[in-house]
């Protein structure tokens, strides 16, 4: 069944590709709940001299931005999630043979996705990963970002590794 579900016309599948997204969304949800569970908010642990954890949470986008608006801003990130996520299913669905491309994609998609169950449940996303070096600190972040980052890099060097290939 899930064969003539995931089948497009190029003959590939989308079964791995939301396999790896389901992948990132339950890592990054069960560490969450970990987290959670051991924390209270605002409280912290270092585990090496450029890196702690720490419960804190998010009610904006990256780096906090409108973190402080009305609240509007939480179903805008949940809608553009949710927006970027059939825009990832489509694309998925039309490259599915495409491997690198697609597992750039269900990283995204899987963060994208990680983060949203997180805004509809609590109204905030949790994060907890805390690095920084001397007085530079970089904003705590989760496994769902992560996962979109790395989903991000994996893009521009596929597009760049195309752009090579037909020179």
């Amino acid at each position: 069944m899930a064969k003539t579900l995931s089948k497009h016309a190029g003959g590939g599948t989308l079964v791995p590709w939301l396999g790896v997204a389901l992948v990132v969304i339950l890592c990054d949800q069960l560490t969450k709940i970990a987290i959670a569970k051991v924390f209270s908010y605002g409280e912290g642990r270092v585990v090496t001299s450029f890196f702690n954890l720490v419960l804190v949470y998010n009610r904006g986008a990256a780096f906090s931005f409108l973190a402080t608006a009305d609240g509007w801003q939480r179903w805008a990130f949940t809608a553009l999630g949710v927006i970027a996520a059939l825009v990832i299913g489509f694309l998925l669905k039309r490259h599915a043979t495409q491997r690198l491309f697609c597992t750039a994609l269900a990283l995204i998609l899987g963060g994208a996705l990680g983060n949203v169950l997180d805004r509809l449940m609590y109204g905030h996303v949790i994060d907890f990963l805390d690095f920084h070096a001397g007085r530079m600190h970089w904003p705590a972040f989760n496994v769902a970002d992560s996962a979109i980052t790395i989903g991000a890099v994996l893009l521009v060097f596929d597009e760049l590794r195309r752009v090579r290939g037909s020179r």
